[in-house]
């Protein structure tokens, strides 16, 4: 069996700063340490992190008065964070930077007096946090037909913002249509778009193009997990979503010789390892990586982590 990996795949440098920003915090700190909601979308890495001392929780009410807390790599709507503030806790915000930046750009529309339309996945930690961000009236969508159903106050003044987790390729029909309705609609560039989401699904309709089934590493509760299995099926070649190698059924390769693997971006590379020896239990496997793009994205970690770090090496 011939097994070839997408590149790039698993994770992106906004997941690995969101998991690294717990790590520290319990090493400057100790245990516990609260994280609002997952920190990312991967039971895996929830549970590695709960076995070292995090606990997650849904709200901030549930932390002490006190107490270290985090919030996810997905952001958090200003009250989330005003309350936390309210109630003593020492914050640290894991909010990816480029999550961040459709925030600051959402605001920079909204102080323009601009109507923002937000596309997005409604119930989404991503969508919610950015919704909670942006002052004034947001409206969200995320098909197509939702566009002929905006009901805004001003036609010619309107800007759009989008999930990150969505690509150029997940928006471009939506944005299409909302420049159709309203010409002066204006919006991010394309370059805005998250780096992460954009190279790992054009990595994975690449590599759907070489191989006769393809498996994607990622959580069921993963937007952009779920975007790389669908942009991969559409290409035609069958294509599913497991969170780990104890969900591959082997029925899924029979006929198949060839085998692409790719993992969301907040699944670590040893579950693409274990899925690997779970193949190599079925027969002997060949693996080799596709070309792709190689990153090279690091994130600074949040100043309230540095400057917690530099108090305690000073004491």
């Amino acid at each position: 069996m011939q097994v070839i990996l997408a590149q790039p795949r698993g994770f992106c440098a906004g997941v690995e700063r969101a998991i690294e920003i717990v790590e520290q915090a319990l090493e400057k700190f100790g245990a516990p340490i609260y994280v609002r909601h997952e920190i990312v979308h991967n039971p895996h890495v929830v549970n590695s992190l709960r076995a070292k001392g995090a606990i997650f929780v849904e709200e901030t009410d549930e932390v002490p008065e006190g107490a270290v807390a985090i919030f996810s790599a997905h952001g958090v709507a200003e009250k989330v964070e005003t309350h936390a503030k309210e109630r003593g806790l020492q914050v640290i915000d894991a909010t990816c930077p480029l999550v961040s930046k459709v925030h600051t750009e959402g605001q920079r529309y909204a102080k323009s007096g601009r109507e923002i339309i937000l596309i997005g996945h409604e119930g989404h930690p991503e969508v919610e946090g950015t919704l909670g961000r942006i002052p004034g009236k947001v409206h969200l969508i995320s098909e197509v037909e939702d566009v002929a159903k905006l009901n805004v106050a001003n036609p010619d003044m309107l800007a759009y913002v989008t999930q990150t987790t969505l690509s150029v390729d997940d928006t471009k029909a939506v944005i299409d249509a909302l420049k159709a309705r309203f010409p002066n609609i204006v919006g991010p560039a394309t370059k805005d778009i998250c780096y992460a989401t954009q190279n790992r699904q054009v990595a994975v309709r690449e590599l759907a193009k070489h191989v006769d089934v393809v498996l994607v590493i990622g959580a069921h509760n993963s937007s952009n997990s779920n975007r790389l299995r669908e942009r991969a099926e559409e290409v035609g070649v069958p294509s599913y979503l497991i969170e780990d190698a104890s969900h591959l059924k082997t029925e899924w390769l029979s006929n198949k010789k060839r085998v692409g693997i790719t993992a969301g971006a907040s699944a670590p590379e040893d579950l693409v390892q274990g899925l690997i020896e779970r193949l190599r239990e079925i027969e002997p496997v060949d693996v080799s990586i596709l070309p792709g793009v190689e990153e090279d994205v690091h994130f600074r970690l949040p100043l309230s982590l540095t400057k917690a770090e530099s108090r305690i090496k000073s004491a």
